[in-house]
């Protein structure tokens, strides 16, 4: 039975691959943006978010404030 062998790593670094990705996105595009409808609250359930993560969140600017 033969062993796998794992593909040769990329030579690619992420300093390329973000700019072959800036360099796509204008080519790149998305439908309009439709906002979901509201979910009563009452019907959210189990969901369970771990303090540490709460914590970070509460911390970002962009969600805390």
């Amino acid at each position: 039975m033969p062993k796998h062998i794992a593909p040769p790593e990329s030579e690619m670094s992420l300093a390329e691959l973000r700019g072959d990705c800036a360099r796509m996105a204008p080519h790149w595009s998305a439908p309009p943006r439709k906002d979901a409808p509201a979910v009563a609250p009452s019907l959210i359930n189990g969901v369970v978010v771990p303090p540490a993560s709460a914590r970070l969140v509460d911390a970002m600017s962009d969600y805390g404030d």
